[in-house]
């Protein structure tokens, strides 16, 4: 059985992530290539295509000409939900990026969906496939840590913004640092706990450094008249039975602890935390310990042993999931939670007060 899958949206993500993880994933094909500017399109198309593949600029025309199975969505926020939503009524399952969409009411659109058409939905938080996710995942699932009342979703660049594209555009990508990289952390955390049940949200979102001129930045200055959304944002959400958590979010921000994709956890047994490498910590017989895990088998001159790509293990998880009739990873009801949450951040940053889910 060969899955024939689609692209929308041919731009850094799908080129950088998906393409990449697919092309290495045995039982499918990259039929179709779509994006607005036609070039990203055929470019996509030389690098990952075959002679049978096509190009196309309307996602509705591609979607009515070929046969797909599955459909990636790699475009730009506000239009997540509109084609997640027509590739699954066309008959695909659809792997969107994050996150699941600019809206919570877009993001129940889209299960709704998948509910009615039979179709899996997934949404691409693909840092749940690192190796320390993975053992995290694990410790917090068998208990080692206790009840975990508390957590942070780490998600800190000094400067790193993105300046291409529409990262600037608040109307594409319903907000900046909160929603594009806050999104990864807040889902590890979300994810560690198992806790999907958020009872009120208090935040604040920031513009204090998109209007510096001539800014140092990973990428080059940004343009400040075009720097429509927060450089950073904070929040804390209370859970319907006590946990807390703190998301911390940022492109720019005058800090040296620099931290993006990590999450820390606190236990009634112990505690865990991403900041150097994977550590566990907690008492024992009287004495206090930290655990330094070693991801890494080594040993071997040029051979480091476990080192999966995260973006591939991610690849090969939903297809097989396709494959086998069986859930994904990331099920579409908790990515809808993080986009519950981060847009309640939003809404309390702007009205001054807590919103309660």
């Amino acid at each position: 059985m060969v899955l024939k899958i689609g692209i929308i949206g041919c731009g850094g993500i799908a080129n950088g992530k998906h393409l990449p993880a697919l092309v290495q994933v045995e039982g499918v094909e990259l039929c179709a290539f779509c994006d607005v500017i036609s070039d990203r399109a055929e470019r996509a198309f030389r690098d990952f295509g075959t002679a049978n593949s096509r190009v196309f600029t309307d996602y509705q025309e591609m979607l009515n000409k070929e046969e797909l199975d599955v459909v990636h969505v790699c475009t730009p926020n506000i239009s997540h939900a509109e084609i997640s939503i027509a590739a699954m009524k066309a008959g695909c399952h659809v792997m969107c990026e994050k996150p699941m969409a600019k809206t919570s009411q877009e993001a129940q659109a889209m299960i709704h969906t998948s509910k009615v058409t039979g179709k899996k939905l997934t949404i691409g938080y693909q840092n749940r496939f690192r190796a320390d996710s993975r053992y995290l995942h694990k410790v917090c699932h068998d208990g080692d840590l206790g009840e975990i009342y508390f957590g942070k979703a780490h998600a800190v660049r000094r400067r790193a913004v993105p300046t291409w594209g529409v990262f600037l555009d608040e109307e594409a990508q319903g907000g900046g640092a909160l929603i594009d990289i806050g999104t990864h952390a807040l889902d590890l955390t979300l994810w560690m706990m198992n806790n999907y049940r958020p009872k009120y949200v208090v935040g604040k979102a920031y513009h204090q450094l998109s209007t510096t001129e001539g800014a140092a930045n990973a990428w080059g200055p940004w343009e400040p008249e075009k720097f429509k959304v927060e450089d950073s944002a904070f929040g804390f959400v209370m859970m319907e039975n006590g946990t807390g958590i703190f998301l911390e979010s940022s492109w720019a921000l005058n800090s040296l602890e620099i931290k993006e994709a990590k999450t820390s956890l606190y236990g009634s047994k112990g505690g865990a935390d991403m900041n150097d490498g994977l550590t566990i910590n907690g008492e024992e017989q009287g004495l206090l310990y930290q655990k330094k895990i070693e991801l890494q088998t080594g040993g071997v001159d040029f051979y480091d042993g476990r080192n999966e790509d995260p973006a591939l293990e991610e690849a090969k998880f939903w297809i097989e999931s396709i494959v086998n009739d069986t859930e994904p990873l990331v099920k579409p009801e908790e990515a809808l939670v993080v986009t519950q949450i981060l847009e309640a951040i939003y809404e309390s940053s702007n009205s001054g007060k807590p919103v309660f889910l």
